[in-house]
């Protein structure tokens, strides 16, 4: 399998990066100043599983295959540590913003 280093890196800063923005957004929006962490993490994991349509444009093929189903396993598995609430960025994340909303 090709090195894909540039999607692993990607995947790891998706919550980070992309992903906690739109969901902090989301609920200055809804007025929601206190969500819950389920629910902030809940809405991190929404947005970052937009990244599938991301996946889905790459070109058809047996390289593409393999890689989409890589790219989906490592999004799966960074989703589960968000769930469990393992991703320290999307904690700090929400702490940021239920203490200054």
């Amino acid at each position: 399998m090709p090195d894909f280093f540039e999607i692993e890196r990607l995947v790891e800063d998706l919550a980070k990066i992309y992903s906690t923005a739109c969901a902090t957004t989301w609920f200055k929006l809804e007025k929601v100043k206190h969500p819950s962490r389920e629910e902030f993490r809940s809405k991190v994991v929404e947005f970052m599983k937009h990244f599938n349509y991301t996946l889905s444009v790459y070109p058809a093929g047996q390289e593409s295959d393999n890689f989409r189903s890589y790219a989906s396993r490592l999004l799966q598995l960074e989703i589960e540590r968000i769930l469990s609430g393992n991703n320290k960025e999307v904690e700090k994340r929400y702490k940021y913003y239920v203490d200054y909303a």
